[in-house]
């Protein structure tokens, strides 16, 4: 049986290891050194990066930004997508149709979407010109460019095109949630939203827990929209900047691969913490009793 085991997850673990284990190790070497991307690293600067990146102000303020995408990815999708399976999960007319148009932006490609919207939202784009057309000129604005729009167009971005995951997960959590409780229930004399409150919700929190999961660990990673639509330079003076574009700009772009080999190193300690303590405080009841032991 321990042979089968190994000869079967075997592969598995070695991909792993290549993959994922030793290009973080690499990198945390690589971020003891000032070194510009070429030949052996000898410049050795100790943690010299790691206090630079804890005390910089611009890493904070990035960081900051991360925060409040990931907050907010949570506030909006979470209550939009839960209304909007309950919606999709009655019997109405074009449910299919509607389904899949919810559906169709997460499958379209990240370059795609921001190259699209990037040209919809200039200031001579589609948006504006179509708010001009409606008689709606004074809603006209800086998208892209202005600080205080910029987070919240990229939210919304965010939001269009990785609402339709949430959707489907949530869908598939309502599927398996039996016909005969809801039935109870309304024979019981509970009304509608009693029933989601009382019935629904919970039932649905494993599915809600680890879509928030999912979203969570997306948010702390961003990177492809705000580089395709901002781009390294101008994301940190429209205010879109996150830690990933940062470890671009203060790394490659730099030629200082070392400080952006320790600015991705931090990127994943933090990603790994927080889905730590998420794992050992909202997903224990979860997983408890997913694994038994004895069984082998």
């Amino acid at each position: 049986m321990r042979l089968e085991i190994a000869v079967l997850s075997g592969p598995a673990i070695l991909i792993f290891l290549a993959f994922v284990i030793f290009p973080v190790a690499l990198a945390a070497y690589y971020g003891f050194y000032r070194w510009h991307g070429y030949g052996a690293p000898t410049e050795w600067v100790g943690l010299n990066n790691y206090k630079l990146i804890l005390t910089d102000p611009a890493f904070q303020q990035v960081l900051s930004h991360n925060g409040l995408i990931l907050v907010l990815s949570l506030v909006i999708q979470g209550p939009l997508a839960i209304t909007l399976a309950l919606l999709l999960n009655q019997k109405i007319r074009g449910r299919s149709i509607i389904r899949v148009l919810i559906f169709v932006p997460y499958v379209i490609s990240e370059v795609i979407v921001g190259t699209g919207w990037s040209l919809m939202l200039q200031s001579n784009g589609a948006v504006n010109d179509l708010l001009q057309h409606m008689g709606l000129g004074s809603l006209q604005a800086e998208w892209l460019s202005n600080p205080k729009l910029a987070l919240w167009t990229l939210m919304g971005i965010i939001s269009w095109k990785y609402i339709g995951f949430a959707v489907i997960l949530m869908l598939a959590g309502l599927q398996s949630i039996p016909d005969e409780l809801f039935e109870a229930a309304s024979l019981d004399g509970a009304s509608y939203w009693q029933i989601q409150r009382r019935i629904t919700l919970p039932l649905l929190g494993p599915t809600i827990r680890i879509w928030a999961f999912l979203s969570i660990i997306g948010s702390l990673q961003l990177f492809d929209l705000v580089f395709i639509i901002w781009g390294p330079y101008v994301a940190g003076t429209a205010g879109t900047s996150t830690m990933a574009i940062y470890m671009v700009a203060q790394g490659r772009n730099a030629g200082n691969y070392g400080y952006g080999s320790a600015i991705a190193v931090v990127m994943f300690l933090i990603s790994l913490i927080v889905a730590l303590i998420y794992q050992r405080f909202v997903l224990r009841r979860d997983l408890k009793g997913a694994v038994t032991e004895g069984t082998v």
